[in-house]
């Protein structure tokens, strides 16, 4: 039983680190966003929908929704800071049309996980907050894990990994693996289902990384310098088309 308990807690530990390698990844696009004082092409979405699975997964980790998950509360806690500041600096930098379209998709947010936390509040006790709090992480979470596929794609198509970079495909894999057995452990359906999920997903790019590594079918002055496309699933149009006609016409 003891030696459950700390494997339960280095596998949640080793979770925290990786979630916040994960993070941490777009700090490469701030940087440029900063710079350059321009959103560009770059969306904000992304960053709203990891704030709202960071809010429901401290609202889920909670001890009095769901006991023993400590470690998720943390990285949750850190995860609100970051996505938080990243969609600050979206507000800043965003023309006038896209800070009014941010300000209302970041109500929405804000308004989803306050509806779902009075709820949970209010309606439901025992098991069952945890029950409702838990579908509702599990399912942010998978959208969240989800948003990769359209650079999969983009991989497969271009036959190229520039786009899809080795570390960040890595430390996914890792950062969901390791949730998978820190929920198993602790016998957490809940983190188990969407991490399950992330593993599985973070298998396959680095699989298509060991596929196309040598291949090159993008010029390389054409990559984006954003390391977090991986997670936006967004690219420049005028680049994808650019991409997209190198192909057909080699």
């Amino acid at each position: 039983m003891r030696d459950i308990k700390i494997l339960h807690t280095t596998f949640g530990i080793l979770g925290d680190v990786f979630g916040l390698l994960l993070f941490m990844a777009p700090l490469i696009t701030f940087k440029r966003i900063i710079r350059k004082k321009s959103t560009e092409q770059f969306s904000c979405m992304p960053y709203l929908i990891s704030l709202l699975q960071c809010l429901l997964a401290a609202w889920y980790s909670l001890p009095f929704v769901s006991p023993n998950n400590l470690l998720v509360t943390v990285i949750s806690a850190i995860g609100i800071g970051l996505e938080a500041t990243y969609v600050l600096i979206f507000l800043i930098f965003s023309p006038k049309k896209g800070k009014a379209k941010i300000c209302g998709y970041l109500f929405v947010v804000l308004s989803i996980f306050s509806s779902l936390a009075l709820v949970s509040m209010l309606a439901f006790h025992g098991n069952r907050r945890k029950l409702f709090c838990g579908f509702a992480f599990a399912a942010a979470c998978i959208m969240m894990y989800g948003s990769p596929l359209s650079v999969m794609r983009l991989v497969i198509k271009s036959k190229s990994v520039e786009y899809m970079p080795f570390f960040l495909s890595l430390s996914v894999f890792i950062n969901s693996t390791s949730w998978s057995i820190f929920s198993l452990l602790g016998k957490d359906p809940f983190i188990f289902v969407p991490n399950a999920a992330g593993t599985i997903l973070g298998a396959a790019q680095l699989i298509l990384y060991v596929v196309y590594r040598d291949k090159k079918g993008v010029k390389k002055d054409e990559i984006n310098e954003s390391v977090d496309q991986m997670r936006t699933g967004k690219l420049q149009d005028g680049k994808l088309v650019d991409i997209q006609n190198e192909n057909a016409n080699p």
